[in-house]
Parts: C-alpha cells; sequence; structure tokens
C-alpha cells in the first residue's frame, strides 16, 4: 500500500471526519462553519481537516483571513481502487453460492 492511500484510510477511519465529508459534499465551508456542526472546538476541527487535507480527500483554498475547505472525490480514488481489488474475491464466492444453489452440490474449492 502506498502512502496515499495510507493517508486516505487514516483520514477515513474517524466517524467526525466521515461526517465533515459529508458536510462538503453538500457545499464547501469555512472553518468556523464546520465548527458550527460540532460540539468541539474550532482547533479540534482543524485537527480534523488537516487529516482530511494529508489524505487528499479534501481540498483548502485560502480566501483573505478564512480557508474554504471543499470535497476532492478524486482523493477517493486510491481507496476505491484498493477496494476494487477485492471485487474478485466476491465475484468467486458469489458465483460458487449460485452454482451451489443451481446445483445443490457444494464445489470443494
Amino acid at each position: 500500500m502506498t502512502l496515499q492511500p495510507q493517508a486516505a484510510f487514516r483520514a477515513l477511519s474517524d466517524p467526525t471526519r466521515r461526517t465533515i465529508l459529508t458536510l462538503l459534499d453538500d457545499q464547501p465551508m469555512t472553518i468556523a462553519q464546520v465548527s458550527d456542526r460540532f460540539d468541539m472546538t474550532r482547533a479540534a476541527v482543524k485537527k480534523h481537516l488537516t487529516i482530511l487535507k494529508e489524505g487528499d480527500l479534501i481540498r483548502v483554498e485560502p480566501r483573505g483571513r478564512e480557508r474554504i475547505n471543499s470535497l476532492n472525490p478524486e482523493g477517493m480514488r486510491p481507496v476505491r481502487d484498493w477496494l476494487s481489488h477485492f471485487d474478485r474475491f466476491w465475484d468467486d464466492k458469489l458465483d460458487a453460492l449460485k452454482r451451489t444453489i443451481e446445483t445443490g452440490e457444494a464445489d470443494n474449492d
């Protein structure tokens, strides 16, 4: 696993950060706007946003004294690519289940 997917998985591992991503999916927000949605300090929210940025899941655009945070959908690509590796596993298992149901015989794989 390369560093980029590892950073994205780290960012996604926390429920607060996943909630922040959902909020940013609706619209770009400042740190203050994100902070208003949580019962935590602005510093704690900023730390979550930093981890999301390190995972390339959000973009941060300085605008005057504010920083506008927006979702970076392309940042999910390494996660999606890593997970897609396991699609073959599930496809094989579901195919075996289908054969078992249709024939009434289990495979000895």
